[in-house]
C-alpha cells in the first residue's frame, strides 16, 4: 500500500519493479503519462541522486526518486 512516511511518499511494490513514469503518477506528482514523459526527458527527475531521462527506468527496492523537492522511496514486496 502506498503511503507517506516522514514526509516521503513510499511506493510498496506489487511486482519486482515499477517504471519511473508510473512512480511519478502513483505519487500524484504528475497528472498523466505525457506530463511524466516531458518532466523526465527534460531532466527534472533524479534517481538515487543522478538525473535520469529514461521514462521506462525500472525502479526496484531501495531506489529514491526526487522531483520538484519531493521524494519517493521504492520498497520491495514484503
Amino acid at each position: 500500500m502506498n503511503h507517506i512516511e516522514n514526509g516521503i511518499f513510499v511506493i510498496e511494490l506489487r511486482e519486482d519493479f515499477i517504471k519511473l513514469g508510473q512512480a511519478l503518477k502513483a505519487a500524484n506528482l504528475v497528472e498523466n503519462g505525457v506530463e511524466a514523459k516531458i518532466e523526465i526527458l527534460d531532466g527534472n527527475v533524479k534517481v538515487n541522486g543522478e538525473t535520469d531521462t529514461r521514462r521506462g527506468r525500472k525502479l526496484v527496492d531501495g531506489d529514491i526518486v526526487e522531483f520538484r523537492g519531493e521524494k519517493i522511496n521504492i520498497r520491495g514486496m514484503v
